[in-house]
């Protein structure tokens, strides 16, 4: 397998956050559950309703610009832009 198609390493964690977006008027809750170098993994109750593109704001301040990438019943796959 060669370096490009190998996963970033991901770092399990269980985190606050939100899911922003509307240009940061709109949030929806949600919990870090493992971060990489280019993505995130998030579960939250309503997967539904978030858009395609949010910004992940975690507890500590730290945020990310995302692209939402896999949809499961109460998770998300994210691609940080």
């Amino acid at each position: 397998m060669n370096e490009e198609s190998t996963p970033a390493p991901r770092r399990r964690m269980l985190k606050g956050a939100r899911l922003a977006f509307n240009h940061g008027h709109s949030a929806i809750t949600c919990m870090l559950r493992d971060l990489s170098e280019t993505g995130a993994r998030v579960t939250t109750e309503n997967t539904l309703s978030v858009p395609d593109h949010v910004t992940l704001v975690l507890d500590d301040g730290l945020t990310y610009d995302c692209d939402v990438v896999r949809r499961e019943l109460g998770e998300l796959g994210l691609r940080f832009r």
